[in-house]
C-alpha cells in the first residue's frame, strides 16, 4: 500500500554539617543531637518525619572514613537505612543509624516534608527558602519546639526557586477552591501566584477554575485528585528533585539504583527477551537460541496482499486484513480461523482491538470504518462520516470512545462514542496518516501526510493541541510505548525514530530497513518492550535493541514484495507475526501451513 502522495496543504502550527554535638542519655546510649539539643531516634525513612541530621555522625567515636569498595561509606549507609525503612524494617534501620552514626535526613528536611504533607504552606516555604536569619547554611535552630532553617535547604544547582514557589502556591490555591473559599483563592492567585510571572497560559488555566461551583468540579476540571488524594505527595516528590540530594535523598533511591543496574545489564544484552526480571545475584546475558527466530507457521488464507496485522491484548487471537477487503481472526493456539468479517468494498488498511478485546475496528480505503463484535462477528456500527480513505483508528484506554483518522480533506480526525455517534471533530488543515492514544490516557499523537506530528492533551475536556513538530520526510505509522513515554514512527527515508512524547526529543534512530514508497508499520516488541521491529520494502524483517539502537537481526521469510506490518504478541514474548505482499512459500520449522489456498503470506515467528 503506497504512502499518500505529496500535497500542498498547510502544515498547521509548529513547535518545536553542619556540625552537631552529642548528648548522652542516663542509660549511656548516645542520642543524636542538633546544635546542642538532643533528639530522639525515630524512623529514618523518607516517608516519616524524623529529626535526623544530614548524614552527620552521632557516635562518640567515629570509625575511620574508609570507602566501601570504592563507594562513599556515608552514602552507602544512608541508602541502606532508607532502604530498610522502605522494606518495612524500621527497627533494623534505627539500629543501623545508631551503630553507624548516620541519619537519612536533617530535622529541617523532616519538618519540610511534614509541612507539605500537612498543608502548612507558609511554614513549608520558610523551611525550603529560609527565614532570613543568620545561620550556617545547613544548620537548624529550635524555637518554641519547631525546627527552623534560617537560610533554607540547600537546593540543587539547576533549581528554579520561583517555579518551586509557584508549585507550592498552586497547590494552596487549588485546595482553597476545593474548600469553596473562593475569596482566599483569588487573593492567592493575585498576590502570590501572579507576581512570580509564571507562564501566562498556566495562570489563565488556574483563573478559569474560579467559577467552579463544587469541590468535585474543581478536581475534575483541574485533573487533580484533591488534598486528600495523592496531590501533596506528588508535590513533595516534584519539589524534592530540586533539593540537593545530599540533603534530601530522593525517595526509594536504593530501589531506583537497583533498577538502573538491571536496565544497564539489559541494555548490554542484545537478545534480552525473558518474561521475568533479571536476578540481582548474577550478571545477566540472554542466549540467541532463546530469541524468536524460527518460522512457526505460515497462513495463506486469501487472495492479495496483507496490509495490517494485530494481536488481541490477551494474546489469544490475531487479526489480519488486506487487499481482498476481508478481516480474518485466528486462534493463536490452533491457528484456526475463528471469524471472517466481510463487508468492506475496498482494502482493509488498519485494525485496532478495543481494550477488553470484545470489539475491533477496521479502517478501509472504501472511506468507511466498521466496529465489529469479535465474539459473534456481527457489525456493531459503521462510520461513513469520512470522504476519503480511513487510514487509522485508536481506542481510549477506558474503551468508551475511539478516534478515527482519514486522508479526507474535510473530516480528518473524529472522536466517536460506542454507539457510532460523533463526539468531536477536530478542525485541521492537514490529513491524518496515523494516530495513537497513550495507555495512560493523557496524550494522543497524530501523524499527517504533510510530515507533521501533533501531540494533543487527550485527558482535557477540549482535547486541545499541545505542540506539533515537522519531520524531514513522510511518516507511515505511529505507536506509543506501554509506559506512555515514547512514540515510534516510520519515516520514508529508511529510518525508524523513537521520540520522547513530552519533550519532542529524538531519543534514538534505527537504521537498516528500506522504506521509500509504501506504508510500513513497526512496533515495540519483547517482554519489556526493549526491542523495535519493523517490516521493509526489501522483503525482510528488522529487529533492533531499543536501548542502544543495535540492529540485532535481519530475518528472511517473505520472498518478494514488502513486509507491510509486524505485531508482537503482548502476552508471549517468544512470538511475533509479520504480514506482506508475497505469494511464495517459506520453510516451516515446526508446523505445516494452515492452508495453501492463495497468494498472500502471514508468518508467525517463534522461539
Amino acid at each position: 500500500m503506497r504512502l499518500d502522495p505529496e500535497t500542498t496543504s498547510s502544515n498547521g502550527t509548529q513547535s518545536h554539617a553542619n556540625g552537631s554535638t552529642l548528648a548522652k542519655q542516663k542509660n549511656g546510649v548516645v542520642a543524636p543531637t542538633a546544635n546542642g539539643h538532643s533528639s530522639p531516634l525515630l524512623s529514618p525513612t523518607n516517608s516519616k518525619a524524623t529529626p535526623y541530621q544530614n548524614g552527620h555522625s552521632t557516635s562518640v567515636v567515629m570509625k575511620p572514613q574508609s570507602s566501601f569498595y570504592g563507594h562513599d561509606r556515608e552514602e552507602v549507609i544512608r541508602l541502606l537505612i532508607q532502604g530498610l525503612g522502605d522494606l518495612g524494617y524500621q527497627n533494623a534501620a534505627n539500629i543501623l543509624s545508631q551503630e553507624s552514626g548516620y541519619e537519612v535526613e536533617s530535622p529541617a528536611v523532616a519538618s519540610f516534608r511534614e509541612a507539605i504533607l500537612q498543608g502548612r504552606w507558609s511554614e513549608a516555604e520558610s523551611l525550603l527558602f529560609g527565614t532570613g536569619s543568620e545561620a550556617d547554611g545547613g544548620g537548624v535552630h529550635i524555637s518554641n519546639g519547631a525546627w527552623h532553617n534560617p537560610k533554607g535547604l540547600r537546593l540543587a544547582e539547576q533549581a528554579d526557586a520561583d517555579n518551586m514557589k509557584f508549585n507550592i502556591r498552586e497547590q494552596k490555591y487549588l485546595e482553597l477552591l476545593e474548600n469553596e473559599d473562593t475569596s482566599s483563592a483569588m487573593m492567592v492567585l493575585r498576590h502570590q501566584l501572579q507576581p512570580l510571572h509564571h507562564e501566562t497560559s498556566r495562570l489563565g488555566f488556574l483563573s478559569n477554575l474560579l467559577p467552579c461551583s463544587s469541590a468535585e468540579e474543581v478536581r475534575k476540571e483541574a485533573h487533580w485528585d484533591g488534598a486528600h488524594g495523592s496531590s501533596r505527595q506528588h508535590l513533595l516528590q516534584d519539589l524534592s528533585k530540586w533539593v540537593s540530594p545530599s540533603i534530601m535523598i530522593p525517595e526509594h533511591r536504593l530501589a531506583v539504583l537497583l533498577d538502573q543496574v538491571k536496565q544497564s545489564q539489559i541494555a548490554r544484552c542484545l537478545y534480552h527477551n525473558p518474561s521475568t526480571s533479571p536476578s540481582l545475584f548474577a550478571d545477566h546475558m540472554c542466549d540467541r537460541s532463546q530469541f524468536p527466530l524460527q518460522t512457526l507457521v505460515e497462513l495463506h488464507t486469501s487472495d492479495g496482499e496483507v496490509y495490517c496485522v494485530s494481536f488481541s491484548h490477551d494474546g489469544g487471537r490475531l487479526a489480519a486484513g488486506g487487499s481482498d477487503n476481508n478481516i480474518y481472526i485466528y486462534d493463536t493456539n490452533t491457528w484456526a480461523i475463528l471469524r471472517t468479517l466481510s463487508e468492506h468494498t475496498a482494502a482493509v488498511a488498519f485494525l485496532s482491538w478495543s481494550p477488553d478485546d470484545s470489539r475491533i475496528i477496521s479502517c478501509s480505503q472504501d472511506h468507511t470504518a466498521r466496529v465489529w463484535d469479535t465474539n459473534t462477528g456481527r457489525r456493531v456500527f459503521e462510520i461513513n462520516h469520512h470522504c476519503g480513505p480511513v487510514t487509522t483508528a485508536c481506542w481510549a484506554p477506558d474503551g468508551q470512545t475511539l478516534v478515527t483518522g482519514s486522508l479526507d480533506k474535510k473530516h480528518q480526525l473524529c472522536l466517536w462514542g460506542l454507539h457510532g455517534r460523533p463526539a468531536k471533530n477536530w478542525d485541521l488543515d492537514y490529513r491524518i496518516q496515523g494516530c495513537a492514544i497513550s495507555p495512560n490516557g493523557q496524550r494522543m499523537v497524530t501523524i499527517s501526510s504533510e510530515k507533521q506530528i501533533t501531540i494533543y492533551d487527550f485527558a482535557s475536556k477540549e482535547k486541545h493541541e499541545i505542540y506539533s513538530m515537522l519531520l524531514r520526510s513522510k511518516m507511515s505509522c505511529v505507536s506509543i510505548s506501554r509506559d506512555s513515554k515514547y512514540l515510534l514512527v516510520n519515516l520514508a527515508e529508511d529510518e525508524v525514530q523513537l521520540i520522547d512524547i513530552e519533550t519532542a526529543e529524538i531519543v534514538r534512530r534505527f537504521l537498516g530497513q528500506r522504506q521509500q514508497t509504501f506504508v510500513i508499520r513497526s512496533c515495540f516488541g519483547g517482554a519489556d518492550e526493549n526491542l523495535i521491529i519493523s517490516g521493509s520494502e526489501d522483503s525482510r524483517i528488522y529487529i533492533w535493541h531499543k536501548e542502544n539502537g543495535t540492529l540485532i537481526e535481519t530475518l528472511e521469510g517473505h520472498e518478494k514484495g514488502c513486509v507491510n506490518a509486524v505485531a508482537w504478541n503482548p502476552t508471549d514474548p517468544g512470538m511475533f507475526a509479520s504480514a506482506g505482499d508475497d505469494g511464495t512459500m517459506v520453510k516451516r520449522i515446526e508446523r505445516e501451513p494452515i492452508t495453501t489456498k492463495s497468494q498472500f503470506a502471514l508468518f508467525i515467528i517463534s522461539n
